[in-house]
């Protein structure tokens, strides 16, 4: 079994809902997508991009699956493989039918609340954009390239979220990329890479850099994303800027780690940096790298950086 009982009923405690049957995929309802079907606010993808928070399906098609344990991480690594070991997996279809009724369940409760929003109460159980990014690295899922063609036949945009650890799978989105592709840059160098992020891989380091030289070659929207943790990450603005550089994107969104979850066990309080922190780091590296800071969600301590505001998606 790829999640022992246990740790399948710890995780459905903590709202996650599995798909099919070989206990690989699924979802959870995000916070930001109950806040938005009673008016109290969005994510930060609703500002930047116009993703509607309300319509969001938060899930991934490998959540026992990652090359990383990293520090910041606010789900339970303790059940995470490196790689997918089992010929045993859902397909697409039932991946995506199981989490739109999933999402439906969960959020039934909110029919009784007199302070949803009718017009987001109806449009809540018709999610359409999928933010691959729950848990795990969704590139270690065998079909992903199918599973990316799938969700855009559903009329999905997908959001997916990489580790950059498998730039051979990379690969295989190039006949179907996602809407919009993440990589995540937790690290300026190695020796701060192999602190942060654990990698439970050979040559980490280096195989994040083929993914990020393999950049250009894709059409679709490009982001870096820096999860930024104070006193262990958010330092050598000028090494950060480097990488940024050479690497093809759009965007780099510079987040600050939020003190949840399970990371609660590996970090302190502290480490979760200030608005003004964030703030001042963001402003150095985009001096550093030549661009500007072009939008921000103090609530969520996020910046973007780029040279002008986003298209938003009408989604």
């Amino acid at each position: 079994m790829l999640i022992s009982q246990q740790k399948q009923k710890d995780l459905e405690k903590k709202g996650y809902r599995f798909a099919g049957k070989n206990v690989h995929a699924g979802n959870k309802i995000c916070h930001w997508t109950r806040k938005s079907i009673v008016d109290e606010g969005t994510c930060y993808k609703e500002q930047f991009y116009g993703i509607k928070s309300h319509r969001c399906l938060q899930m991934s098609p490998s959540i026992p699956y990652c090359q990383h344990k990293c520090l910041f991480c606010w789900r339970d690594t303790e059940i995470t493989k490196v790689s997918w070991d089992t010929d045993d997996y859902d397909d697409p279809k039932t991946i995506i039918e199981d989490c739109i009724e999933n999402q439906k369940k969960l959020l039934c409760g909110f029919f009784g609340n007199e302070k949803a929003n009718p017009q987001k109460l109806e449009e809540c159980v018709k999610p359409n954009n999928a933010a691959l990014s729950l848990a795990g690295e969704p590139l270690l899922y065998p079909e992903i390239n199918q599973l990316i063609d799938e969700f855009h036949k559903q009329d999905f945009t997908t959001f997916l979220v990489t580790n950059g650890e498998s730039p051979e799978d990379l690969k295989k989105l190039e006949e179907n990329e996602p809407t919009q592709l993440y990589v995540s840059l937790d690290a300026p160098n190695n020796e701060i890479y192999q602190k942060v992020c654990k990698p439970q891989v050979e040559n980490g380091w280096e195989k994040l850099n083929e993914t990020i030289e393999l950049l250009s070659t894709y059409d679709t929207r490009k982001v870096l994303r820096i999860t930024s943790v104070k006193d262990l990450n958010m330092t050598n603005p000028e090494e950060y800027a480097k990488i940024i550089d050479k690497a093809d994107v759009d965007y780099v969104e510079i987040k600050a780690y939020m003190y949840v979850g399970d990371s609660r066990e590996r970090l302190k309080w502290e480490n979760m940096p200030k608005t003004v922190d964030i703030q001042n780091f963001a402003t150095e590296v985009a001096k550093n790298c030549g661009m500007e800071i072009i939008d921000e969600v103090e609530k969520s301590r996020v910046l973007l950086l780029g040279d002008k505001k986003p298209k938003k998606y009408n989604n």
